[in-house]
């Protein structure tokens, strides 16, 4: 069946953290018209983040929420069409390039840049699956205000695990540490901080066996991989933090990847193996993933749809 196409654009971005925006604030001001589809999550990871201390120019640290809202307004001003929807299907295979919205309309564009983010990762249990929404969350910020006062848990070894141990560690009696190895992935700062905070309780070697709970997390049972012992631990929270994988579903029959989806791309540069495709931001980067970095990619890839416009005769 032919596609129905809507509407042409010259550069349309998917996405809307760090990565998206940016792209938005470069290619208004190349005047490359963008039509930008902020996806699932407006705003990206940063918007599940509380303190961002690391981003320069805000010495005194930003909510992460905050910071997309600054990102969007200046993308707005400098003339980006910012709207709310999300990338359902690509079509890469002829130029222009169509990309679906919502299940519902084509797009055509001359250069897509793709800033799709990552999402959170499970462990698979259906006790994780079950109990979703009453007391297990994949975002400490988000839901740790709920538990307020309470004995929480949260699984993970890296720092985005260390740093929403710290968070809870604020707002809860308890937080017990899950690790599943006998040290952490997370940075020497963030690993002396959670060992020097006296109400974190770090289990090693741990594997979650299993949540506990009709209706709501009521506990978590441990299973200790170095002596195969199981125990149960009282909590009314369970929070996961064990990664995260790439949102590039969508584009797999087109894009070169790597074996975790993570789309390729040229060495120094955004773009992907497919001409006028660019990609940027954590949807590319599995080793810095920092709002800085995908700031900086966003840019990249925003300067490298202009050139490749510039060079067909396209703007």
């Amino acid at each position: 069946m032919e596609k129905k196409i809507s509407e042409k654009v010259s550069c349309l971005i998917i996405g809307s953290g760090p990565a998206g925006y940016t792209a938005a604030i470069y290619a208004s001001r190349a005047n490359l018209k963008p039509v930008l589809y902020q996806g699932i999550q407006p705003g990206g990871q940063l918007t599940i983040t509380t303190e961002v201390e690391n981003y320069p120019g805000y010495p005194e640290g930003i909510q992460g929420p905050e910071m997309m809202v600054h990102f969007e307004k200046q993308a707005v001003r400098m003339g980006a069409d910012i709207r709310y929807g999300l990338a359902t299907k690509v079509d890469f295979s002829k130029h222009p390039l169509q990309v679906e919205i919502d299940e519902e309309k084509w797009i055509e564009a001359d250069a897509v840049i793709i800033s799709t983010g990552a999402s959170a990762k499970w462990l698979g249990l259906p006790s994780e699956q079950r109990l979703n929404g009453y007391g297990v969350s994949a975002c400490a910020v988000c839901d740790g205000f709920f538990f307020k006062g309470k004995d929480v848990a949260i699984i993970g070894a890296g720092d985005t695990a260390a740093e929403e141990a710290l968070y809870l560690s604020k707002l809860c009696t308890h937080v017990h540490m899950v690790v599943r190895r006998s040290e952490m992935r997370a940075s020497k700062v963030m690993q002396e901080r959670v060992l020097n905070t006296p109400n974190i309780t770090i289990h090693w070697n741990s594997q979650t066996d299993e949540i506990l709970g009709e209706k709501k997390v009521e506990a978590v049972r441990l299973l200790n991989t170095s002596t195969n012992e199981k125990t149960e631990i009282p909590v009314s929270a369970f929070f996961v933090a064990i990664g995260h994988e790439p949102n590039s579903g969508i584009f797999k029959d087109y894009l070169d990847m790597d074996e975790t989806g993570y789309i390729s791309t040229i060495p120094g540069t955004s773009k992907t193996n497919i001409e006028g495709v660019f990609a940027a931001g954590d949807v590319q980067d599995k080793t810095y993933r920092q709002a800085v970095t995908a700031a900086g990619s966003g840019c990249m890839a925003a300067l490298d749809a202009e050139r490749y416009l510039g060079e067909k005769g396209l703007h």
